[in-house]
């Protein structure tokens, strides 16, 4: 196990975002390794941010215990319960620990609780896997149908990436689809969603060296109001670094929402 010392974030996507019980009780599991969570009712999905390699096993066999794809509703594609798994390996670890923990994760999944994996990363992409899956791909581990309550787990390795919404004033959802069409590149993946009375262009930002929250809000800005910016999850400082102060409220940034500043507070409560 390579990743054993590795500094490691994962980032699970959880079908709930509506019941605060359960999501206290998921919250409760991890602990000090929460380092963020990030809930929306309409999307009916949560994120926690997490670090380490052991909350993400304690996290997903909670949510087994609490949850039911089979009566689970919300706007978001998702193929299971415990629907997103990515690792993300953090300076100094590097991309070959996170795919270690990722395989590592996947095994766990599929022995231990009986949920069907399959990997992203290397060999294919999220987008891909929601595309295919139970069509023409078959998972890479567990059984080769869904489980009846908690359905399919994606199971990734990636670089940091930063999840971000637009939320849009008085606009109809297919001007938002047709804004992120006109978005989509190599270093942006966007959707356009009906998410309650709203609008929503939804992002990943999978390279914001590339491509900022800074640059996307101004790119939607020229063809829509935006009533606000959401950032979901955290980002890493240097992000924020590149992006000009004044302008942190208004795209939904700010210092305490950085990935070392969360990893620096649970270091210091773990001791």
């Amino acid at each position: 196990m390579r990743y054993t010392f590795a500094v490691l974030e994962c980032v699970v996507n959880i079908s709930e975002g509506a019941d605060k019980a359960r999501l206290a009780t998921l919250a409760e599991s991890v602990g000090v390794d929460l380092l963020d969570l990030h809930s929306d009712a309409d999307h009916n999905r949560s994120v926690f941010t997490l670090a380490g390699v052991e909350a993400p096993r304690i996290l997903a066999r909670t949510a087994l215990e609490q949850l039911d794809i089979s009566v689970h509703e919300g706007v978001h594609p998702r193929v299971g319960i415990v629907d997103v798994v990515p690792f993300v390996a953090i300076d100094p670890s590097t991309y070959d620990d996170a795919l270690a923990a990722r395989d590592d994760f996947a095994r766990f999944a599929s022995e231990d609780l009986g949920v069907p994996c399959f990997l992203y990363g290397p060999e294919r992409t999220l987008p891909f896997i929601r595309k295919h899956a139970f069509v023409d791909l078959l998972p890479d581990f567990g059984p080769k149908t869904p489980h009846p309550n908690a359905g399919a787990m994606c199971v990734g390795a990636r670089p940091i990436l930063i999840a971000y919404n637009l939320w849009l004033k008085d606009c109809t959802l297919e001007v938002a689809k047709r804004i992120s069409k006109e978005l989509r590149s190599d270093s942006v993946r966007a959707l356009g969603l009906q998410v309650g009375s709203h609008a929503q262009v939804s992002m990943n930002l999978i390279a914001p060296d590339v491509t900022g929250p800074d640059a996307v809000y101004d790119f939607v800005a020229e063809r829509a109001d935006i009533d606000f910016a959401e950032l979901v999850g955290l980002v890493p400082a240097r992000t924020l670094a590149r992006i000009d102060r004044a302008r942190w409220e208004q795209l939904d940034l700010s210092s305490d929402k950085t990935i070392e500043s969360r990893l620096a507070r649970r270091n210091q409560t773990r001791r």
